[in-house]
């Protein structure tokens, strides 16, 4: 009874070594493939150009945009119109100060300088919009140079050179570095791995040895047609060593003695002490001494008298002897003379 119990750890589970993520690079727009910039096994960075698709068009009307767009003569007319303006209506007050114009011509010069502000405003406008249509052409260049969305490797090409793209997929890029390794762990072992453990990962591959995986994720919705949850693990691979898709095995994490972590047992009240039943208490009875059945009536007479003197005290039954339990108890005096009065 004095030896501890050093419950067995659990069998290693098994595991899929992923990538980490797997984009499908498409176009938001039909178009005819013009370049293929990577082939398969290539290593990409996000943001990287890998197709171009034709946009001659495109290219068009964005070279007309930016030409709209360096044309200042209209803005600069205006400016100088309104300065024009504006030099007038000074001689204009300072002649009307001498009195060798009117009021009239005051004003116009003052109107013509308010219709010069306007069409310079006017140009100034113009010239942001055409900047925009700018970069509205740009954008629909664009459109047309499909950029990798993350870091990673060409594992598949789906299209080639001349081909038509729609709503297809032209390539798919993949990131091996990091791995994710996935498990599924029977609800049993719920609670014995958590958020930055480290586990040891046997990858089914020739030549590889053990590595080691950090938790990253603990699903906390099990799966009740399998009893399972889903446990995921992030995989350094700086060096592209292993490949994605493996099959794999996880030990769990091991404690200092040797012993798996346990599970928190959950609290439970301590149980209510059950009741005490009490004890029989002997109370002192009188010697009895039955007398014989041929005694005289005066006997009997005597021995009822002294039993009836006795005090009444509850006694259990349990325990004691049937003969005990009925000298123990009084005697009608009635009954004791009749008794008498019959032998």
């Amino acid at each position: 009874m004095g030896a501890t119990a050093h419950a067995a750890p659990p069998k290693p589970a098994g595991c899929l070594i992923e990538p980490d993520q797997v984009a499908d690079v498409g176009s938001a727009v039909t178009g005819i493939i013009e370049k293929l910039n990577v082939a398969l096994g290539d290593r990409v960075e996000a943001g990287q150009s890998v197709v171009v698709l034709r946009a001659d068009v495109e290219r068009a009307n964005a070279n007309a945009a930016t030409l709209r767009t360096q044309m200042d003569a209209e803005v600069k007319a205006a400016a100088a119109n309104l300065e024009l303006a504006r030099q007038k209506v000074v001689r204009t007050q300072q002649l009307v100060a001498k009195d060798f114009v009117s009021q009239q011509a005051l004003d116009q010069a003052q109107a013509e300088q308010e219709v010069a502000v306007q069409k310079h405003t006017l140009a100034r406008s113009q010239q942001r919009i055409y900047g925009q249509e700018q970069a509205m052409a740009q954008a629909q260049l664009g459109l047309r140079t499909l950029r990798s969305p993350i870091n990673g490797i060409v594992v598949e090409r789906y299209s080639n050179i001349g081909e038509r793209v729609e709503d297809r997929p032209v390539l798919r890029v993949a990131n091996i570095d990091p791995l994710r390794v996935s498990l599924m762990v029977p609800i049993t072992q719920y609670g014995q791995v958590n958020l930055g453990d480290r586990l040891s990962i046997h990858p089914d591959l020739p030549g590889v040895g053990v590595v080691s995986a950090k938790v990253e994720y603990v699903d906390k919705v099990v799966d009740a047609a399998s009893n399972t949850f889903r446990v995921r693990l992030s995989l350094p691979n700086p060096d592209h060593r292993l490949p994605a898709g493996l099959r794999c095995k996880a030990d769990w994490p091991v404690a200092a003695n040797g012993t798996p972590p346990a599970r928190p047992a959950p609290s439970v009240a301590p149980a209510p002490p059950a009741p005490t039943r009490p004890q029989a208490v002997a109370h002192p009875t009188l010697p009895v001494h039955l007398p014989m059945a041929t005694a005289p009536a005066s006997t009997w007479l005597k021995m009822s008298l002294a039993l009836a003197r006795v005090p009444v005290q509850p006694v259990p039954s349990r325990g004691l002897s049937f003969a005990v339990n009925k000298a123990s108890q009084p005697i009608s005096l009635r009954f004791s003379i009749a008794l008498a009065d019959a032998r």
